[in-house]
């Protein structure tokens, strides 16, 4: 009787228009139910006969009303869907098409659109990237997509990498080859040092070598060494394909088992790469420093040469040799004493660094061993040996003249940059510093003698929990096209060019440091370049690390792992419990705030402090090493859920 009365309708419309309107960020809970938070503060319950109309990440309009003395959010317009382009996996149903988006939260199928030629050619459990074209709180009011892309088949060994690689927009294969483009280019001057005998060091199975070294100790008892690098920009000049697609790479991606080269590999594992017995152009930074690993700024040099490396060396090899174990060591004798000059040069500029500078505490590195079918065999826990430091220090040595030499002559550079703290987070650290009886100053830890004193301070006070917080809070590298301090080095400024064959930035310095010279007037690039490669390098590392995860779900999830105990040290403190990482394989794992205690009523995290405290005692803090037994394995989300030992 009233169910179609113009005059109800009309009265519920009025009713409905005087309902308080928010906008608000829709999050979803695996039960069904969602919240739409407004603020840090303020959130709104959303029941799940609603939840059916939004997405997870939604950012949407909603009326709120009371039911029950409770406020719910009803949706009521779409302002920002969270999905747009993105990754999926294909269900197929009565004939349709669904894909299922791969996002935590987001476990609804969405029609998709398809032309009936290729209806035929998608399976169950494809993976895709589609385009969201209709959302529920819009006209349609229906979810649906439309495919734009076939990532890999359910069963390819690479869905890891290219799901992975697709979702944060990056290339899966090497450049396209450019054969004409492809030319030895430049007519400069370069002096042939093929007959000096320069040595590479690298991992095993690097092809795309671009550093060699050569060292001789002057009569002063001053080190002098060349270090040469490959040189990409004389087959690569500006405003070629190339070099556009170099620069939209910006780097050579690594992720376990597989990498994506930045140049084709014609270039970066062949032309380019310092093989032995083969001559090749290179780019020589000449470094001379005293017997107490000072480098003599008025010494240094950069020209282009002719180099034929006369060894590839391996860094477990030369680390055996130098500690006198193995059956390995070098072919001749010049060999040998390259290496122990080499050592020396090394032992001498990290003592200068750990004086005048900063060199931080190594952690340690996992590597993932994949068959050629791209089944995980193991994963090893490794540490850095002498001559990964052999090299590291020769090439920050290198970078470091680099940017001397740039700041001089041009004034402008590609520069890593680091500014220590920000003066909110430095009063931040000394309220924790008085804690700990450190006196320091805002004004002091914010210049880069000050920041380096403090570092020194924290290394003799020896507390991992005071490092970690302050570590935390200290601000992320960038890209600048100015000289800046580097904080975290604890340097003046710093300039990488040791790896153009890998790193966009360093082939424009290379470019740069060439144009020096010759002599040669160059223009300050636009800043959208510092832009491109902070972008390129930030989402390098996020796929990279993602990467890891999905890995180490397939490899856990193939043992027996709830039966093993594991070693893990806390990385993190969250308001739903504690982030934590396998000491013994590098797996990240969390713990929820419900295994920590069976009250949870009496756990606090507390974020900021990186503690836990249950009946107000702190249990866990960060950098705590922990006994952790995996609950669970979570394949779709790939997360790893942990519980410590004595909860289980």
């Amino acid at each position: 009787m009233f169910l179609n009365n113009p005059l109800l309708k009309k009265l519920k419309k009025k009713l409905y228009d005087k309902l308080p309107r928010v906008e608000g960020i829709v999050k979803s809970t695996e039960k069904g139910f969602g919240f739409l938070d407004v603020d840090l503060q303020k959130s709104y319950f959303i029941p799940p006969c609603d939840m059916k109309k939004v997405m997870h990440g939604d950012k949407i309009s909603a009326r709120i009303y009371m039911e029950k003395n409770r406020e719910i959010a009803k949706p009521e317009s779409l302002i920002a869907p969270f999905l747009n382009r993105f990754i999926g996996k294909i269900e197929r149903k009565n004939n349709n098409i669904f894909i299922l988006p791969d996002y935590p939260f987001l476990r609804k199928l969405i029609l998709c659109n398809v032309e009936k030629n290729s209806l035929c050619n998608f399976k169950t459990g494809d993976w895709v990237i589609a385009q969201l074209i209709s959302h529920k709180l819009q006209k349609e009011k229906i979810f649906r997509a439309k495919i734009i892309k076939f990532i890999a088949e359910e069963n390819s060994f690479l869905v890891p990498w290219k799901v992975i690689l697709s979702h944060h927009n990056l290339p899966i294969n090497e450049p396209k080859i450019y054969p004409k483009e492809i030319i030895f280019n430049e007519l400069l001057y370069r002096q042939d040092l093929t007959h000096l005998e320069f040595i590479t060091i690298d991992n095993l199975n690097t092809k795309d070598i671009d550093d060699a070294l050569f060292i001789t100790k002057e009569k002063n008892e001053n080190m002098s060494l060349l270090v040469a690098i490959a040189d990409p920009t004389s087959y690569i000049s500006e405003g070629t394909n190339i070099n556009q697609i170099a620069l939209e790479r910006g780097f050579t991606n690594y992720l376990p088992g597989f990498n994506i080269p930045m140049l084709p590999r014609i270039l970066s594992e062949d032309l380019c790469s310092l093989k032995p017995n083969v001559k090749r152009p290179v780019l020589v930074c000449r470094i001379v420093v005293d017997n107490k690993g000072n480098i003599l700024s008025e010494k240094i040099k950069f020209f282009l040469a002719w180099i034929k490396s006369a060894a590839q060396l391996v860094y477990e090899n030369v680390s055996d040799w130098l500690e006198n174990i193995g059956s390995w060591k070098p072919k001749t004798d010049e060999i040998s004493n390259q290496i122990l000059l080499l050592n020396h040069f090394s032992k001498i500029r990290t003592t200068w660094r750990n004086t005048y500078a900063l060199v931080h505490k190594e952690r340690s590195e996992y590597k993932f061993h994949i068959s050629e079918k791209g089944e995980i065999l193991s994963v090893s826990r490794n540490q850095r040996r002498i001559a990964h430091k052999i090299i590291e220090e020769a090439m920050i040595s290198a970078n470091i003249c680099s940017a001397k030499v740039l700041s001089k002559y041009l004034g402008f550079g590609i520069y890593n940059v680091h500014s220590g703290f920000d003066n909110i987070n430095a009063e931040h650290v000394i309220e924790i510093l008085l804690h700990y009886g450190i006196e320091m100053t805002v004004k002091e830890i914010t210049t880069l003698s000050g920041f380096c004193e403090l570092h020194r301070k924290l290394n003799k006070l020896s507390n991992n929990y005071v490092s970690s917080r302050i570590r935390r809070l200290q601000s992320f590298g960038e890209i600048s096209l100015i000289p800046y301090p580097h904080f975290g080095l604890g340097l003046k400024s710093y300039a990488t060019w040791t790896s153009p064959i890998r790193k966009y930035g360093d082939m424009v310095n290379h470019r740069f440091l060439k144009a020096i010279i010759q002599n040669k007037k160059i223009m300050l690039p636009n800043n959208s370049i510092t832009s491109k490669i902070s972008d390129c390098r930030r989402r390098n590392r996020i796929s990279e690390r993602d990467v890891e995860d999905w890995l180490y779900v397939i490899f856990l999830n193939k043992t027996k792992f709830n039966e093993n105990i594991f070693d893990a040290e806390i990385t993190d403190i969250t308001r739903g419990g504690i982030k934590a990482q396998l000491i013994e394989n590098g797996a990240n794992i969390f713990i929820p705030i419900l295994f920590l205690h069976r009250n949870r009523d009496e756990v606090i995290c507390n974020q900021e402090k990186g503690i836990v405290n249950i009946k107000n005692k702190i249990a866990y803090r960060i950098s705590d090493i922990i006994k952790v037994r995996l609950k669970e394995i979570k394949i779709e989300s790939r997360n790893i859920i942990a519980t410590p030992v004595y909860f289980s």
